[in-house]
């Protein structure tokens, strides 16, 4: 597209949205300031917060673009549909997402839909749209929608109950449809789109590009001016802190079994270089204050390393966790019996320029993504293999953190690699040209 073309009008919906802080709203949040420089005039279509079942952060409002449009709809209430164990934001807000966009698109002319949530049944908006309104629409893949992952031999018991059954149910009925007539894809992993592939025979012929959420120097820089007011690290002299922050699933147990193991290993050889140690372990669910569950800490006791592992179930901001990783010695990673998973906390680890601890599953994308980048020391492990090597690259690690991490301890980073791909900017680019693939070619 020429810079001198006018701009094309974007419909964003993205049904979680400041204040709300939710994983799946922080690409186009990031993404945001940089649309227009790359030719797409953005319009985002969110719910209302006080419809939203989720974790507040009303400092995210100030880090985006205060002249983009915002248009809010409703939902059910909560209070009502609850009753019926429903709590899913995409289902209580079909009706009035579906209202409110119709609206937009027959006031004003767009050239495009850009789906970007985790709210699957969201997404079967798009053909209602396309064919009502005749306005394409693009996918943004951050979690697969139909998954076999707790079909698989040894994978944990699927949560939920009848909830996780009827969103298979749903999954399996409606990806499909929904995603045979979206005219592109974007995914946070390549794996996602050859699974699909293999699903769908014409897949394949889709545009679509693998882009991860990246990283944002704005938000380095804003909470540098502006320090949230939040947990922080209680220091004692002497220790060295290791944080994690994020999610701590029923996926992610082999990583956290391998790095506690290890650990235990290492202080009963060496008691007096482990008592230096602590483990942080914060905002490993998605839930409020005071309705997290610990997930961590109960795996900590089996090893008998309770007395050095803290965790905070629920839910961090997004600029208070960024804030805890300045905090930090070093920052753990875990990876997932998931091998596409790919976490996007790895991102704005890496903008920390804080030594890391990555325990990943041995072939996994993640191993992969950490190769290239160089920011990490990497204990790759397989489940049911001899454990020696994992123990002796975790031991050496801790004795780099007692040595004060050494110049050379770690490789050189790749900059160069991060810039190009990882930053938000790039990413917000590389974006527009899958959008600008996905309406075809200019009429002749």
């Amino acid at each position: 597209m020429d810079r001198n073309d006018p701009p094309r009008k974007l419909l964003i919906v993205s049904p979680h949205w400041p204040p709300v802080n939710a994983p799946d709203l922080q690409r186009v949040r990031m993404s945001l300031p940089y649309y227009r420089q790359f030719g797409w005039e953005p319009v985002v279509l969110a719910v209302d917060p006080d419809e939203v079942d989720g974790i507040r952060e009303p400092e995210l409002e100030a880090t985006c673009p205060a002249d983009v449009r915002v248009v809010r709809c409703r939902a059910l209430p909560l209070r009502w549909t609850r009753r019926c164990g429903v709590r899913n934001l995409g289902l209580r807000t079909w009706g009035c997402l579906n209202r409110t966009a119709s609206r937009l698109l027959r006031r004003e002319r767009f050239d495009l839909v850009f789906f970007s949530t985790t709210q699957f049944m969201a997404l079967t908006l798009g053909p209602h749209w396309h064919r009502c309104h005749g306005v394409p629409y693009v996918i943004d893949i951050q979690d697969p929608w139909r998954t076999d992952y707790y079909e698989r031999p040894g994978a944990p018991t699927p949560p939920g109950g009848w909830k996780y059954q009827l969103a298979r149910m749903l999954a399996y009925a409606f990806e499909g449809p929904t995603y045979r007539r979206a005219a592109g894809f974007i995914s946070v992993s390549e794996r996602y789109l050859q699974d699909l592939a293999k699903r769908y025979p014409w897949f394949a012929g889709k545009p679509q590009a693998t882009i991860r959420f990246g990283a944002s120097l704005a938000d380095f820089e804003f909470i540098r001016r502006r320090p949230p007011v939040g947990i922080q690290l209680t220091r004692e002299p002497g220790t060295i802190h290791l944080l994690y922050t994020g999610a701590s699933g029923p996926i992610m147990p082999h990583a956290l079994n391998m790095l506690f193991s290890g650990f235990s290993l290492y202080r009963e050889r060496w008691p007096e270089r482990a008592a230096r140690f602590r483990f942080h372990f914060y905002g490993t669910s998605y839930v409020a204050p005071g309705r997290g569950r610990p997930s961590v800490l109960p795996v900590a006791v089996e090893h008998g390393l309770a007395d050095q592992v803290e965790e905070i179930s629920h839910r961090l901001g997004h600029l208070e966790s960024l804030a805890l990783l300045l905090q930090a010695d070093a920052l753990i990673l875990l990876g997932s019996s998931d091998l596409a998973y790919s976490p996007s906390k790895l991102y704005p680890y890496f903008l920390s320029r804080k030594p890391m601890l990555s325990v990943v599953f041995a072939g996994s994308q993640l191993e992969a993504i950490l190769s290239k980048l160089s920011c990490s020391w990497v204990v790759p492990f397989s489940p049911g293999a001899d454990a020696g090597g994992p123990h002796g690259r975790l031991a050496e690690f801790f004795d780099h953190a007692l040595a004060g991490f050494p110049a050379a301890f770690l490789p050189p980073r790749n900059e160069d690699l991060f810039q190009r791909t990882y930053l938000a900017e790039t990413l917000a680019g590389r974006q527009c040209e899958l959008f600008t693939r996905a309406l075809g070619p200019p009429p002749p």
